[in-house]
């Protein structure tokens, strides 16, 4: 499988990984049929995100979108995040081989994910302001 040189450079030396302990928003998303669960946490003060870690169990491809996704993300406004697709963060590592474009999605799904916590958190109905997104597979 080729796999473009940013690619290979967010898998060897993947960006912002870890946890924040204390995060606002936490967003957790999986697929069962290939094993690859990210887990991204977000900072959010005053609409903006501050900080921005993740931690994925799965190939170099979901490590390498996630890796991605976070720097697309990091102090950017909630709005700003919002329009974050699977699309853009493949465009921003040069392409994903055909059977790697789920791990994208993957990104963009926790992305959500993480965002419809916050806003839970605030007392906020989420789905008018993220959509809907897929729970997590056991």
């Amino acid at each position: 499988m080729n796999y473009s040189e940013k690619v290979l450079d967010h898998f060897t030396r993947p960006r912002n990984v870890g946890e924040i302990p204390d995060a606002n928003a936490i967003g957790e998303v999986g697929n069962a049929k290939c094993g690859d669960i990210m887990k991204m946490y977000l900072k959010i003060e005053d609409d903006t995100i501050q900080d921005v870690k993740f931690k994925t169990f799965g190939c170099g491809a979901a490590v390498a979108t996630s890796s991605m996704a976070t720097e697309m993300i990091k102090g950017k406004s909630i709005a700003e995040v919002l329009k974050l697709t699977n699309q853009a963060v493949m465009e921003a590592l040069d392409g994903l081989p055909p059977v790697k474009i789920h791990c994208s999605v993957l990104a963009e799904q926790a992305v959500k994910a993480a965002l419809t916590d916050y806003y839970t958190r605030l007392g906020i109905d989420p789905k008018p302001i993220v959509g809907e997104v897929p729970e997590m597979a056991e």
